[in-house]
């Protein structure tokens, strides 16, 4: 069985058990295929003086084995709000020492990094140091922002020039990279995962009075519920969904599920707006309760200003939820039929516009779950292996 070192930052730990599960997901499931023994190193950046939530997540810097994956977690030297220049090489720092105990004691075939940036330029360190080919995958942000600044860009090429392989969620994504500089024929396309047990229609006469029950909310029978999953950041649009929900003709409820520096901005204005009775802050909800909130939806509205491909559509449309979203990396190739929901402009109208059409003429719900069939983490790893046995011969 071939070996691979993967580098994430991006992973669920004691502190943020929510943070980058699906990569922990879609590594579990690579690591199941039986094709690839998989090892991860997940760095946690700490400063110098570890207060507050750092202090939190030094003690959370455990290894272990999780969901069938072997977990390791050194720290790295972290300065907050500053260090985006100065993570990848601390992370190599970090990350290199292991690595080469890691590769002594049992060789690996191949490095591979889960988030492009500070992950990637980290991981091609790593790979140089150890003489081995480099996968880099890219999720969206971490082109989208990142590749917006000149030094970090720099080194996101740097990075690719170096890999033997690059993925992409979605094709739109894909071509974001090339137009940064990055090889096109490099790039192969990786849709996100599913769990397909966890993430179906819940369809059932009292579901809703058990959703409202376990939030403490009290939600009509016939109330239009709408819900917006995603952290609470400008870039994913909360703010055009409260001022959409002040302008809809029938009065809906709207569950925003996500934690995030916007959340006392987005509560002021839905109270200047008068709406601040039907918007519910949820926080981080436990993937146990997100299918039921998603399937007692009416909607699922998101209007990112830049995605990849979100695994919150994917979700609510397995839960037989149709899609309010913009026009932002993979949306076309998700929403690819009526029953999936609409495509609008990031603007107020056209997103009350689309809730009105969804609401005034709902898909059937076992249609619009039919339309995430494609997607499943056994698929994903399936696809994740073929990938690295083309790296590595």
């Amino acid at each position: 069985m071939k070996r691979v070192l993967s580098i994430s930052t991006l992973y669920p730990n004691a502190v943020n058990p929510r943070f980058g599960t699906f990569v922990a997901r879609s590594l579990e499931a690579f690591a199941a295929t039986g094709r690839w023994d998989v090892t991860v190193v997940n760095p946690i950046g700490v400063p110098p003086i570890r207060f507050g939530k750092y202090r939190a997540l030094a003690d959370a810097a455990v290894d272990g084995v999780e969901g069938g994956v072997r977990v390791l977690r050194p720290t790295f030297p972290l300065i907050p709000k500053l260090g985006g220049r100065l993570n990848p090489s601390a992370i190599a720092r970090a990350v290199g020492p292991l690595a080469e105990s890691l590769h002594a004691s049992q060789p690996f075939d191949m490095v591979d990094a889960q988030f492009f940036y500070p992950d990637g330029p980290a991981a091609a360190q790593v790979a140089h140091r150890l003489q081995l080919p480099l996968s880099i995958k890219a999720r969206g942000a971490d082109v989208h922002f990142w590749g917006a600044k000149p030094y970090a860009k720099a080194k996101m090429l740097e990075a690719s020039d170096q890999a033997a392989g690059l993925l992409a969620v979605c094709g739109p994504l894909a071509d974001d990279m090339a137009a940064l500089g990055m090889e096109r024929e490099k790039i192969t396309l990786h849709y996100t995962g599913l769990d397909r047990d966890r993430f179906r229609p819940l369809q059932h006469p009292g579901l809703r009075g058990q959703v409202a029950e376990a939030l403490g909310i009290a939600i009509a029978p016939e109330e239009p519920l709408l819900v917006t999953v995603g952290a609470l950041i400008p870039r994913k649009g909360q703010e055009f969904v409260i001022r959409a929900l002040a302008m809809l003709e029938r009065p809906a409820r709207l569950l925003l599920v996500g934690k995030g520096e916007d959340q006392p901005s987005l509560a002021a204005l839905a109270q200047e707006l008068g709406v601040a009775d039907r918007v519910h802050f949820l926080g981080l909800l436990d993937h146990d309760l997100l299918p039921p909130v998603l399937s007692a939806a009416d909607a699922m509205v998101l209007p990112s200003a830049s995605e990849g491909l979100a695994n919150a559509w994917v979700e609510a449309l397995a839960c037989g939820t149709p899609l309010v979203i913009t026009d932002a990396g993979g949306a076309r190739e998700v929403v690819t039929s009526p029953d999936a929901g609409v495509i609008v402009d990031r603007d107020t109208g056209a997103i009350a516009r689309g809730i009105t059409s969804l609401l005034d003429n709902p898909p059937e719900r076992e249609a619009v779950a039919a339309m995430a069939e494609r997607f499943s983490w056994q698929a994903n790893a399936q696809a994740l292996a073929d990938h690295c046995d083309r790296l590595t011969g």
